[in-house]
C-alpha cells in the first residue's frame, strides 16, 4: 500500500531525525512503530503524511507513485489519511459532534466549508462517536471531556474521515495504563471491522506486543527491529542499545 524508499530527514539544525529507511507498509495491518522518545517514530509517522519532506528518498503509494510527485497527490494522499495526535488536538469550546465533524472538511473545497455540513455528514460523524463509545457526549463541550475520552473523540474524528490509512502519533502517551488499553483497543477494533491500515507509534512494549500485527522498531532514527510480535523479545530500544541481528538487541559495550 505504502512504502517508503531510501528516505532520509535532516532537519535545518543539522539533526538527522530518521536515517536511511526503506520500509513497506501493508493493506489492511495494524502496524505499530517502537521506541524511546528521539528514536525516530515522530518524523517517520510525519514524512508518511507528508508533513516532513524527506531530506533524500521518497514515500510512495501503489500504482500512484509518490505522495510528493506534486501539490494535488499530496492533497489526495492527506485525504485518505486520518491522523491521530498524542495531545488530541481538539478545540475545546467545540462540542465533541463538532470537533468529529472537522475530520469531514477534506472531503469539500474551502468555499464549500463556509457552509453548514449536509445533513449525512452529521449522521456519519454521531456514528463515529458510537464507535467509540461516546454517542451520549455528543453535545458535551470537549474539554469538559476527560483524557481518555478526548482521544476517543480524536479517534472518531479520524473515522469520520473515511479514511484508508490512520497514522496515530504516541496516542495513549498521556492515558493511564487501563484507559490507554482501552483507548488503543478502540482504535485497533475499528480499523480491523472497517479495514483500514494503521501505523500507530508507541513506546510501551505490552501494548506493542498486545495490537500490533507487526512491529517495527526504531533507534537513534534507524530501523532496529521489523518483524511479528511473537518475534520480539525482552529487549530494549533506547540510544544505550544496539542491533545485533534483524530481531535481537544486545547492550552496547
Amino acid at each position: 500500500m505504502l512504502s517508503v524508499q531510501n528516505v532520509e530527514v535532516i532537519y535545518p539544525n543539522g539533526f538527522t531525525g530518521l536515517q536511511q529507511t526503506s520500509v513497506r507498509f501493508d493493506r489492511g495491518q495494524f502496524i505499530v512503530l517502537l521506541g524511546t522518545s528521539g528514536a525516530g517514530k515522530s518524523t517517520l509517522l510525519r514524512t508518511l503524511n507528508g508533513l516532513v519532506k524527506p531530506t533524500r528518498g521518497d514515500v510512495a503509494i501503489d500504482g500512484q507513485g509518490s505522495i510528493f510527485s506534486s501539490g494535488s497527490a499530496l492533497r489526495r494522499h492527506r485525504q485518505r489519511t486520518g491522523m491521530v495526535f498524542q495531545q488530541h488536538h481538539l478545540i475545546g469550546r467545540l462540542t465533541a459532534l463538532e470537533n468529529v465533524l472537522i475530520g469531514r472538511l477534506a472531503a469539500y473545497s474551502t468555499i464549500r466549508t463556509m457552509a453548514p455540513l449536509p445533513r449525512k455528514d452529521r449522521i456519519l460523524a454521531l456514528e463515529a462517536l458510537d464507535r467509540v463509545g461516546l454517542a451520549d457526549r455528543a453535545l458535551h463541550r470537549a474539554d469538559q471531556l476527560s483524557g481518555g475520552q478526548q482521544q476517543r473523540v480524536g479517534i472518531a474524528r479520524a473515522k469520520a474521515q473515511e479514511p484508508e490509512l490512520i497514522l496515530a502519533d504516541e496516542p495513549v502517551a498521556s492515558l493511564d495504563p487501563e484507559t490507554a488499553v482501552h483507548v488503543l483497543g478502540d482504535l485497533h477494533r475499528i480499523c480491523r471491522e472497517d479495514g483500514i491500515t494503521a501505523i500507530v507509534s508507541l513506546h510501551q512494549v505490552d501494548l506493542a506486543r498486545r495490537f500490533a500485527d507487526r512491529i517495527i522498531g526504531l533507534a537513534q532514527g534507524r530501523v532496529v527491529f521489523e518483524g511479528a510480535p511473537a518475534e520480539f523479545g525482552t529487549f530494549a530500544l533506547d540510544t544505550n542499545y544496539k542491533a545485533s541481528s534483524p530481531v535481537l538487541f544486545e547492550a552496547a559495550e
